[in-house]
C-alpha cells in the first residue's frame, strides 16, 4: 500500500540522514519507494530551490518566498508524489508543507492562519500520512551546519532566534496532529536516534499502517 512520508525539522536537525536509513529499511523490505525534497525534487523545483537558498539571490518579499515554496511544491506534487503514490510507491520527502508552516509561518512571524489556505491549494489538500519530526535544540543544530559547510544558504544564515521560532513552530505544529507527527529527539547520538528510526518504521510495515 503507496505510502508519503514526510521528515521535518530545522536546519542541521539529521532529517535528510534519517531519511537515506529508511529507504534502505525499505529497499531491505523490497518495498518500492521514491525520495524527494523540498524545495526542489523536478527541475523547475530546483531552478527555485536556488533563487530562494541562493545567499546571492538578493531580496525577495516574504510573500514571495512564499509563493515560490508553494509553486516548488505544486510541480512536485504533479510530477513526483501523485504520480508514486497511484503506482503503489512509498514516497519518503525531505520536507513538504509543514516547513513552510514552520519557517515562514512562524519563522518569518506571518502567521499560518495566512499561508495555510495557499498551501493547502498549491497541494490540492494532501497531507503525509506520518511525518517524523526531528527536534534539536538550536545551538546544536547551528553547530552542526557551520561544521559540514563554510558556505550557508539564506535559511541557514539566519540568526538564532529565528531558528528558535522554527523550531518551537514545528513543536506546536506536531502537537496540533499528534496522529501524524512522531517526534524523534536529534540530540540524542545517531546510532540511538537511527535505531529510533528502525523501531518505528518496522513497527509501521507489520502492521502495514492499517491503524493509520
Amino acid at each position: 500500500m503507496a505510502r508519503f512520508i514526510s521528515f521535518e525539522g530545522i536546519d542541521g536537525c539529521g532529517k535528510s540522514t534519517l531519511l537515506e536509513e529508511a529507504g534502505r529499511l525499505l529497499q531491505e523490505r523490497g518495498v518500492s519507494y521514491v525520495t524527494t525534497r523540498e524545495p526542489g525534487g523536478t527541475p523547475l523545483g530546483e531552478r527555485i530551490r536556488k533563487m530562494l537558498l541562493s545567499p546571492s539571490a538578493g531580496h525577495i518579499s516574504l510573500v514571495t518566498e512564499v509563493l515560490l515554496y508553494a509553486a516548488s511544491r505544486a510541480q512536485l506534487l504533479d510530477e513526483v508524489i501523485l504520480p508514486a503514490l497511484k503506482r503503489g510507491d512509498w514516497v519518503l520527502s525531505d520536507r513538504y508543507l509543514d516547513a513552510t508552516l514552520a519557517y515562514q509561518g512562524y519563522g518569518r512571524c506571518l502567521g499560518v492562519h495566512t499561508i495555510r489556505p495557499v498551501l493547502q491549494w498549491a497541494t490540492q489538500g494532501l497531507l503525509p500520512h506520518k511525518t517524523i519530526l526531528v527536534d534539536c535544540p538550536v545551538p546544536l543544530a547551528i553547530s552542526r551546519i557551520h561544521s559540514r559547510s563554510e558556505t550557508l544558504d539564506r535559511m541557514e544564515q539566519e540568526n538564532g532566534a529565528f531558528h528558535e521560532r522554527v523550531r518551537q513552530g514545528y513543536l506546536e505544529l506536531a502537537a496540533a496532529e499528534p496522529g501524524r507527527f512522531v517526534l524523534i529527539d536529534g540530540s540524542r547520538p545517531l546510532e540511538e536516534v537511527l535505531k529510533v528510526l528502525r523501531e518505528v518504521f518496522s513497527r509501521w510495515l507489520e502492521t502495514a499502517f492499517h491503524s493509520l
